[in-house]
């Protein structure tokens, strides 16, 4: 919108012109302050336990999840959505789960990031599987501190 200098009788009008010009001024600094606060996120994949205390694993998979959306990530934990509605003692749905939905959600991911001291079975396959595909893969502790070191990658 442009602020013209006159008003409705044709007259000069001075202090109108300046007042609304600056409002459109810091109307457009706080929609560009705005704007830049839409960084992107990464769709990142969260690979933790889930089979054993699975009371446990899911209260710290949300916790893994609430870890990556506070660092601007876009979690995507398939262990907590698939279990509410599919039975992981039924193993044609385990296997559908494990190996078929899992692999094509972790391939919508642009990172996989690895949580907790103790590497399932699942989770290697599903990191073999990122190793595959050469995604980047980020390794935590439990307590959700990244380990730096690929070498430490066991010992976690």
């Amino acid at each position: 919108m442009s602020v013209n200098k006159y008003n409705a009788e044709r007259y000069a009008d001075p202090t109108t012109y300046a007042a609304l010009t600056n409002v459109e001024r810091e109307e457009r600094a706080a929609k560009k302050a705005a704007a830049s606060q839409d960084i992107f996120r990464p769709l990142v994949y969260i690979c933790s336990p889930f089979r054993g205390d699975t009371e446990r694993n899911i209260s710290r998979a949300r916790q893994f999840c609430r870890f990556a959306l506070d660092s601007n990530a876009i979690p995507m934990a398939p262990h907590l959505l698939y279990s509410q509605f599919m039975d992981d003692n039924n193993p044609e749905e385990r296997y559908l789960a494990t190996h078929t939905i899992n692999y094509v959600l972790l391939g919508k991911c642009s990172e996989v990031w690895v949580f907790g001291e103790n590497i399932s079975e699942g989770m290697a396959r599903e990191i073999t599987l990122a190793e595959k595909r050469r995604m980047k893969i980020r390794y935590f502790t439990e307590e959700m501190e990244e380990v730096q070191d690929e070498g430490n990658r066991d010992r976690i």
